[in-house]
């Protein structure tokens, strides 16, 4: 198994507004934006200087039709793309657009865990560069993954032969239930949970980094956005909040006080 595999790689924002989207992201997160220059396609790159953080596209009829929506999709690097994708189906879950290549890029198939949330599995073509992470500290990178299950301990069951994830510590939420980290050997990099009864849909939610939360707070609100929760102090001596973009999507904001 290498390095990569069952590590977040990449992450996507489909939107119903992607100039609307661009504009807000840039002044609330502060990343760059660039074309990806791929032939036919209106695709977005945003950046922390040269280090591409994610993308964003326009929510396509032919997306909708096999049940996107807007918001924030993550893409976990696998060895084999094909291979992987028949193990979702086989464990229950479900191939929504199936194997196929990005020319130059890297091959990709999204599919969905059996309570509904949405991944993407990828594997980069022959000789692409590595991806360049910027170091802890910088505004910009995701830095926590959580899913939102109907059932935590089913969906860990289901993800960690498939991409070797493994438990962290497990935090008691009194109320809330239990929230699970996990990652990758000693490396944590996200968290489990069963969804509050006003979360309507298993789903996962990404944080990028910023600076001091209440001013990445105030950026939210200044250009339309919704904080829906926070600023909440979370364990590591950080601040997280929950938030809307003005197209609908959702995503989170870990930084200081």
């Amino acid at each position: 198994m290498n390095d990569t595999h069952g590590r977040f790689c990449w992450y996507e924002l489909l939107t119903t507004d992607p100039d609307a989207a661009q504009a807000f992201y840039t002044q609330v997160v502060g990343w760059n934006a660039r074309d990806s220059g791929m032939p036919g396609m209106n695709y977005t790159i945003f950046g922390v200087g040269e280090a591409g953080i994610g993308g964003m596209m326009k929510l396509t009829e032919e997306c909708a039709v096999v049940g996107a929506r807007t918001g924030w999709v993550g893409y976990v690097a696998v060895e084999d793309v094909d291979a992987h994708a028949q193990k979702v189906a086989d464990a229950g879950g479900a191939i929504r657009m199936p194997p196929q290549d990005i020319p130059g890029i890297g091959r990709f198939a999204v599919v969905a865990d059996p309570q509904g949330a949405v991944l993407t599995l990828f594997k980069p073509a022959p000789g692409s560069p590595e991806p360049q992470i910027p170091p802890m500290g910088t505004p910009g990178p995701a830095r926590w993954r959580e899913l939102y299950a109907d059932d935590w301990q089913a969906a860990f069951g289901f993800y960690a032969p498939l991409f070797n994830w493994t438990k962290g510590d497990a935090l008691d939420m009194g109320a809330m239930g239990t929230y699970q980290i996990y990652g990758r050997g000693e490396e944590m990099f996200g968290g489990m949970m069963n969804r509050p009864p006003n979360v309507p849909a298993a789903f996962w939610l990404y944080y990028f980094e910023t600076g001091n939360i209440d001013e990445a707070k105030a950026r939210i609100e200044a250009g339309g956005g919704q904080v829906v929760h926070g600023p909440s102090e979370v364990p590591g001596n950080a601040w997280i909040v929950q938030a809307i973009d003005p197209q609908g999507g959702m995503f989170g904001l870990v930084g200081t006080r």
